[in-house]
């Protein structure tokens, strides 16, 4: 990652808002058949988030419960993750709100889906979601 740069020293002006960046990982959980989402935050300045900082940034509800650390399967380095153990059930019942609201969501955008409870975990969050899911 990395941001713009700035003045050369200068100081940082006020009424720029500091923000926490993530990278977002995918994986599969064959176990339980769904994705499983892997999240590596950073400061402001490119420093990886200690777990504290990144539990600060997650839903209470979430915070070292369905989302705690272990090391990434294929990256090898520590990451957050969202345990996927509720994950289907949750994702059944947004699917459900859509099929009562008249609206289908095809298989194609389930990873969207999945990105909107994604949200609930990291509500600080924000995608460029420039995609509607309907049916």
């Amino acid at each position: 990652g990395g941001g713009g740069g700035g003045g050369g020293g200068a100081a940082a002006s006020p009424n720029v808002v500091k923000t926490r960046t993530y990278d977002l990982s995918m994986t599969y959980d064959k176990y339980y058949q769904v994705p499983k989402a892997w999240l590596m935050g950073y400061d402001t300045d490119g420093r990886p988030l200690k777990p504290e900082e990144v539990f600060a940034d997650i839903s209470q509800d979430f915070a070292q419960k369905t989302a705690t650390f272990d090391t990434h399967p294929h990256l090898r380095t520590s990451w957050c993750f969202v345990h996927p153990c509720k994950q289907a059930s949750v994702m059944k019942k947004i699917v459900q709100r859509h099929v009562d609201g008249g609206k289908e969501p095809r298989v194609d955008q389930y990873l969207f889906l999945f990105l909107k409870f994604l949200s609930a975990v990291l509500p600080t969050i924000t995608y460029d979601n420039t995609i509607e899911v309907d049916g």
